[in-house]
């Protein structure tokens, strides 16, 4: 056997193990696409009726409340035909404003001083490992904390401000990586261009690396308010209800939220609950979807000014 042969055999080798790797790689994508598919299907199915209009299909009884305001509006019950979700959503829209407000500061500006400003030493280098990890911390451990620190110790109760911070601890090192990634992918040229045509290094960091940099911190805000927004574990911890028949109207005000709404409602034995609680689930996949088309308008809008 020449060396000819000897090649093709092994080129014909490597196109089957690629094959092969492409083969299940597709397969893996479908099956999770196929499941995530399915799961949307199951909860708009059995929840746009709860949501959209009042009629009877099939099996299902006739749903008694007229249009999407009563349902957004209105009071949590026990009659699952009349429950709202009105007090949970106006808690979970506290709970995103309390995030934002909090996150986007503390997450951006800690991200800039450490890979802006922040000297090259062990210090920064196990800040950085511990940024990491606590991105990897499993969320029931900011619950503990946030009752720990904020409801106890700083003395805020379970409030719905208790609940901001404690979601706030949770996507924090999410948002400070991702905002660190997308200065480190901002060009050198551009600081040392800055830099050379008089610039100070503060007027070049915050008039023109961050701007260009804006996208991706704004992706990683998303991600991580993504995250903050379906979560239910540190929210129980700490403290939230989870039957509130009023509105938060002040910080210190006692609340729930969308996941901790749906998560009562599917605990009811009855079946007519499954509708409602398919119904908040849609509810809740609707604020997620709107943030990310929001997040969207915002990368699209700097980086053609950029």
């Amino acid at each position: 056997m020449n060396n000819s042969q000897l090649l093709k055999g092994s080129k014909k080798e490597r196109e089957l193990k690629e094959l092969a790797f492409l083969t299940i790689l597709y397969l893996c994508v479908t099956v999770a696409i196929v499941t995530l598919m399915t799961l949307i299907y199951d909860v708009i199915s059995t929840g746009y009726s709860r949501l959209l209009s009042d009629y009877e299909l099939g099996l299902i009884n006739k749903v008694t409340i007229d249009n999407p305001k009563d349902f957004l509006t209105s009071l949590d019950s026990r009659d699952p035909l009349k429950a709202g979700i009105g007090p949970a959503f106006a808690g979970t829209i506290w709970l995103m404003v309390i995030v934002i407000a909090s996150t986007f500061p503390l997450g951006a500006g800690a991200a800039i001083y450490l890979q802006e400003f922040a000297p090259r030493n062990k210090l920064t280098r196990f800040i950085e490992l511990n940024l990491t990890n606590l991105a990897g911390v499993p969320s029931v451990i900011y619950g503990l904390m946030g009752l720990a620190v904020f409801v106890r110790l700083a003395g805020f109760g379970r409030s719905v401000l208790s609940g901001g911070l404690t979601l706030t601890l949770l996507i924090l090192p999410v948002v400070i990586v991702a905002s660190r990634e997308a200065l480190k992918a901002v060009p050198d040229t551009i600081r040392q261009g800055a830099l050379a045509l008089g610039s100070t290094r503060f007027q070049a960091i915050f008039r023109q690396v961050v701007p260009s940099a804006i996208p991706g911190m704004v992706t990683g805000m998303v991600l991580g308010l993504s995250r903050a927004i379906g979560e239910t574990a540190p929210l129980i911890f700490m403290g939230a209800l989870t039957y509130v028949n009023y509105y938060p109207d002040t910080p210190l005000s006692g609340f729930t939220a969308i996941p901790i709404q749906v998560y009562n409602w599917i605990g009811y034995p009855q079946s007519e609950w499954k509708d409602t609680s398919s119904a908040g689930i849609i509810l809740l996949l609707g604020l997620l979807l709107s943030m990310n088309a929001l997040a969207l308008i915002i990368r699209n809008r700097f980086e053609k000014d950029w």
